[in-house]
């Protein structure tokens, strides 16, 4: 690629419509984020999430040594950096021995093409971009220690609930900081920032800690990760290596059990951090409210089916639902959060005998 880079499809050219294609891609939730906000923010919010991604896409690379892993992450670190003299193609030459062909993985067509993705960034205004970067980097940098950490072993061990929730905190709770600092704050008062300040974290660890909920099987089998600290499952006389094994499924599901208690103690602060959130400069309210409400829609899930996540792995709300949520949240006020977030939490909306006009 940097061998030719004036004919390469990716690169060093912004194209915002490229990186608004792929993110439909990569996370469909998020997605349905982007397309609730209005420009400039969800061309912000788009291209910083992708900027996340690329992170994350090598930090569940279970293909590639830990060493590489984060030598990766630290040469991608660099090359966003601006201090830093390194080009964004010296991590291109550097994952290129990691990369599948392309079209077998969105996440990687994405690694590939960081370089639009990096100068679709740059063409952003200064504060936009003073709001994405640092938090970027701070995910990033967070993620190598984590695999500096494990690094005598494939895949991530977390140990202590602490630990977890040090972890949440590097791949969410950035990205709570992220949105935050890209919301239109001038002519807010004082309490009402510190308010959004103050709930960003837990808006993020919700939705961090219902995937982990969710995704424990497919973590486990395809990225060799587990989540749920080692002191938990010690305590149930379970393993991390015996995670799956049939005959540990009640003792791994108490265990998850306390994830989503984590997840649940959440609920209120990101309620409150969507209801505080000032709308303007392309911000809705409806935005935010979504992948609230299917994670509400996600809890119930999994506290219906409380080993489907161990067994099948196939813990989703269902389309209908989804649907029901999207039509639901349009020019949804923040007041009725609350109210849609009690209904989906004792069944799904698409299937409740309340009128939605009294939500």
């Amino acid at each position: 690629m940097t061998q030719d880079k004036t004919n390469s499809k990716f690169d060093r050219r912004p194209d915002l419509p490229y990186c608004h294609t792929v993110v439909q891609d990569v996370s469909r939730t998020f997605a349905l984020t982007i397309d609730l906000l209005n420009e400039p923010l969800s061309d912000h919010i788009c291209v910083g999430y992708l900027l996340c991604r690329i992170p994350d896409t090598i930090e569940d690379a279970a293909h590639i040594p830990a060493q590489s892993q984060r030598q990766l992450l630290q040469t991608y670190q660099a090359a966003i950096d601006p201090s830093e003299s390194t080009s964004i193609y010296a991590f291109v030459d550097a994952v290129s021995p990691w990369v599948p062909p392309r079209g077998e993985s969105a996440d990687w067509d994405i690694i590939q093409a960081v370089p639009t993705v990096l100068a679709t960034f740059e063409t952003f205004s200064t504060p936009a971009k003073q709001a994405i970067r640092p938090q970027v980097q701070e995910m990033t940098s967070g993620m190598s220690q984590f695999i500096d950490r494990y690094s005598d072993r494939p895949g991530l061990r977390i140990q202590t609930g602490p630990e977890l929730d040090r972890y949440c905190h590097y791949v969410a709770g950035t990205v709570g900081a992220l949105i935050t600092d890209l919301l239109p704050k001038q002519s807010l008062p004082t309490a009402q920032i510190q308010t959004l300040e103050r709930t960003a974290e837990d808006f993020g660890r919700l939705l961090q800690l219902v995937n982990i909920a969710k995704d424990v099987r497919e973590d486990f089998l395809e990225e060799q990760n587990v989540y749920l600290p080692s002191e938990w499952l010690t305590a149930e006389s379970v393993s991390q290596d015996q995670l799956l094994d049939d005959e540990n499924q009640a003792s791994v599901s108490r265990v998850l059990e306390r994830v989503l208690d984590r997840a649940r103690s959440c609920l209120d602060p990101a309620a409150e951090y969507i209801q505080v959130m000032p709308t303007g400069g392309g911000n809705t309210v409806a935005a935010w409210t979504v992948p609230y409400l299917l994670a509400v829609a996600t809890l119930r899930t999994l506290e219906n089916q409380p080993t489907a996540a161990l067994t099948t792995g196939k813990v989703k709300v269902s389309r209908e639902e989804v649907h029901a949520i999207l039509a639901a949240t349009q020019e949804c006020s923040s007041e009725r959060v609350g109210a849609l977030r009690h209904t989906i939490k004792r069944e799904p909306l698409h299937t409740t005998t309340e009128s939605l006009d009294m939500v």
